[in-house]
C-alpha cells in the first residue's frame, strides 16, 4: 500500500516483541510501518487484581480508541487479552501462527508441592487449576509485566513458585535465562488446559480500512484462526470473559481437530471438562469448526455449568 502503516502496541517489552514481529513481516512483503507504544489501563494499575478492576479489556481498550480515532490503523494483542465481543466495526484482521499455548510453574530451589506453599498468579484459570491439584497452597495475585512479575518472584521469600505463559517468556528471550539470570527451575504444567488463544498473536483493524485488510491478510495462519476461534467462542458461550476460570485448547494433529474446555469454581473443587475430537482437512468450513466447538460449551452447561458461572459472577461482583 503506498501509506504508511501505523501499528498500535502496548509498550510492554513483550508487546513491542509482538509489534516488531508484525512489522517486520509487513514490511518484508514491502510496506512501510511506524510503532505506536501506548499504556493500557491494566498496565497503570498493578496494584489491583485484574478480577476486581470489572473492565472487559483492560489491555485493549486504549488501543481500541486509537483505532477508532483513527490514530493508528492496526492495533497488535496477546489474542488471549481480548474480548469475544470486538467494538462495532473493528474486525479480527488476522491471527499469526500460534507458538507454544502451554502454562509453566516457574520455582525456587527447594520447592516441594506436598509441604504448604505460595504460589503467585494473576490468573483466576491457573488459581482454579493449582488449587485443584493442591487445595494446601495458597495462591497470591501477581500482576505487572513478565519481567516485573519475575522480579517479584526473585525478590518475595514467602513465594515458591509462580506460574506463567510459556510463549510469553520464550519470545523476549527470559525462558533460557531462568536458571542463569534467577536461579529458578520451570516445568511445563501438561495437565493445565489453557487460556483461549493462550499463545496467539491476533492483529485488528478497521472493517471499512480495506486497503489495511488487504496487507495484513497475508499474516494470517489459517490452521492457528480456526483453532483460536473456536477457543474464544467456547468462551463467549459461557459468557466467562477474559478473567473467568475457563480453558479451552482447540490443537490439529494427525488429520484430527482435538479440543478440551474446562470450567472450575474458584476455589477449584468443582470442575467440568470436555474432551472430543472431529476430522481435519484443509478445506475445512469455520462454520462447522464454531458449531463442533458450541456444542462443547453445551455439554458444559448441561453439567451444570450455568449455575456454577452465576455463582462465579456473583462472588467477583
Amino acid at each position: 500500500m503506498s501509506r504508511i502503516i501505523k501499528i498500535g502496541t502496548r509498550d510492554s517489552e513483550l508487546a513491542m516483541w509482538q509489534a516488531k514481529t508484525v512489522q517486520a513481516q509487513l514490511e518484508a512483503l514491502g510496506h512501510q510501518t511506524v510503532l505506536h507504544p501506548v499504556k493500557s489501563q491494566g498496565d497503570l494499575n498493578l496494584t489491583e487484581p485484574l478480577y476486581e478492576m470489572g473492565i472487559t479489556g483492560i489491555f485493549t481498550k486504549t488501543l481500541d480508541v486509537a483505532l477508532i480515532k483513527g490514530e493508528i490503523d492496526i492495533a497488535v494483542h496477546s489474542l488471549k487479552d481480548v474480548p469475544t465481543q470486538l467494538p462495532k466495526g473493528m474486525v479480527q484482521a488476522a491471527v499469526m501462527e500460534r507458538a507454544s499455548f502451554k502454562d509453566i510453574l516457574v520455582y525456587k530451589k527447594g520447592f516441594h508441592p506436598d509441604e504448604d506453599m505460595t504460589i503467585a498468579t494473576g490468573s483466576l484459570r491457573r488459581k482454579s487449576q493449582w488449587l485443584n491439584m493442591y487445595s494446601h497452597h495458597n495462591v497470591v495475585d501477581l500482576r505487572g509485566n513478565v519481567n516485573t512479575r519475575l522480579s517479584k518472584l526473585h525478590s518475595n521469600n514467602d513465594w515458591s513458585a509462580a506460574i506463567f505463559a510459556k510463549a510469553g517468556l520464550d519470545r523476549i528471550g527470559l525462558l533460557s535465562k531462568l536458571r542463569g539470570n534467577y536461579g529458578f527451575e520451570y516445568t511445563d504444567l501438561d495437565s493445565f488446559i489453557s487460556a483461549p488463544a493462550q499463545g496467539a498473536m491476533m492483529i485488528a483493524a478497521m472493517k471499512a480500512n480495506k486497503e489495511v485488510l488487504q496487507a495484513v491478510s497475508a499474516l494470517n495462519h489459517q490452521q492457528t484462526a480456526i483453532c483460536v476461534d473456536m477457543e474464544r467462542a467456547f468462551l463467549r458461550d459461557l459468557e466467562g470473559g477474559c478473567t473467568a476460570p475457563i480453558g479451552a485448547i482447540a490443537i490439529v494433529k494427525n488429520d484430527q481437530l482435538s479440543f478440551k474446555g474446562t470450567l472450575m469454581s474458584l476455589d477449584g473443587k468443582q470442575r467440568i471438562d470436555v474432551n472430543d475430537s472431529m476430522p481435519w482437512f484443509d478445506n475445512i468450513e469455520m462454520e462447522e469448526c464454531l458449531a463442533f466447538a458450541k456444542a462443547q460449551s453445551q455439554k458444559v452447561l448441561a453439567q451444570g455449568g450455568g449455575a456454577l458461572m452465576a455463582e462465579i459472577k456473583q462472588s467477583l461482583k
